[in-house]
């Protein structure tokens, strides 16, 4: 089912970073852990993408 590989592709282990927005992908006990630093930046504060639709 091409939506499902979309899907893993858009959301599936990845993380934007708080303070500058960036996407990180990693896995999710890492980043609760707060062994994963923002590429960019370097802050651990990371959320999950959101799935919800915007437009």
């Amino acid at each position: 089912m091409p939506e499902e590989a979309a899907r893993k592709r858009l959301f599936e282990n990845v993380f934007i970073c708080m303070n500058c927005k960036v996407k990180n992908r990693a896995k999710p006990r890492k980043v609760r852990n707060k062994k994963v630093k923002c590429r960019k930046c370097g802050s651990k504060d990371l959320r999950l993408k959101s799935k919800e639709d915007r437009s």
